[in-house]
């Protein structure tokens, strides 16, 4: 059996997406904070269980008969180690055969402030002695394509990324990768570094929904502050304007670059190309 927490967000629904073409959906449980949520799967027979990362009691027992767990890493930025802390003691205490884990793109040298608390992580992980596996994601191309409605309104990428490539890949080929290694034996002690297979700077997404549209879009690069107050002012919450801000200064550090090609090796194809996402959020 496996169970997915946050099964019900945008990666954890793939998630299970993708197990449920490889395994039948009783040997599945998803666990999530609110199982409404997920009503959809229980009724295509997906387990569902309540779990909620601030609740240690409720994990124990949705953890209860699992092969293996797939942990994917909490939403909320700033309280990730304790409630990471949470699900792996349970996992232990439940005698789960073997936790997965969604880190962040070489989480150990990583220039970017959100990987500290992965690379904490993995640390409780480790002490943990528990059998494991660890899956460092790289960045989402819907990360990038979700700005386009506004990039086409003002005719202006912006960012602070300078000429840092972004190796990202689609979630869906992210979550494809996870449901690999979770029907894979032999996993255990693995760390796999996961990033698309083609990468580009911010001026060639910039040029690509110019292209694509026929509209005049550059890339203007600005001072990380600056970049988070026009992040604030487009009505992002503090604490997402600081992340994106972060990461696109980790990003010219290389920070979101890998070129060793793990995750189509994982998924058996090449990775989703950043056009294909530019053509589906253009619509």
């Amino acid at each position: 059996m496996i169970v997915v927490t946050g099964a019900s967000g945008q990666l954890g629904r793939l998630v299970i997406e993708a197990l449920l073409k490889k395994l039948p959906a009783g040997e599945i449980v998803a666990a999530v904070r609110n199982p409404e949520k997920v009503a959809d799967l229980a009724a295509r027979g997906v387990q569902v269980r309540q779990a909620d990362y601030d609740q240690p009691a409720s994990l124990v027992a949705a953890f209860k008969g699992a092969d293996k767990l797939l942990l994917i890493s909490a939403s909320e930025v700033g309280r990730r180690v304790p409630q990471h802390r949470a699900v792996i003691d349970a996992a232990k205490a439940a005698g789960v055969g073997l936790l997965a884990y969604t880190s962040i793109l070489h989480a150990d040298t990583s220039p970017l402030p959100l990987a500290a608390e992965h690379k904490e992580t993995e640390s409780l992980i480790r002490a943990s002695g528990l059998p494991a596996v660890i899956l460092r994601n790289g960045w989402y191309t819907e990360n990038c394509t979700a700005g386009i409605p506004t990039a086409l309104q003002y005719g202006m990428v912006l960012g602070s990324a300078k000429q840092g490539r972004i190796a990202s890949a689609a979630r869906a080929d992210f979550a494809e990768a996870a449901a690999a290694v979770l029907t894979q034996e032999n996993q255990a002690g693995r760390i796999y570094e996961l990033a698309g297979d083609e990468s580009y700077t911010l001026g060639e997404l910039a040029a690509e929904i110019a292209g694509q549209s026929g509209k005049v879009v550059a890339y203007q690069d600005l001072p990380e502050s600056e970049f988070k107050t026009a992040l604030l002012g487009a009505g992002l919450p503090d604490f997402l304007a600081t992340l994106l801000a972060e990461s696109d200064v980790g990003a010219s550090k290389g920070g979101l670059f890998d070129d060793s090609r793990q995750l189509s090796a994982l998924i058996d194809r090449p990775t989703t190309p950043l056009a294909e996402l530019v053509r589906l959020a253009l619509g």
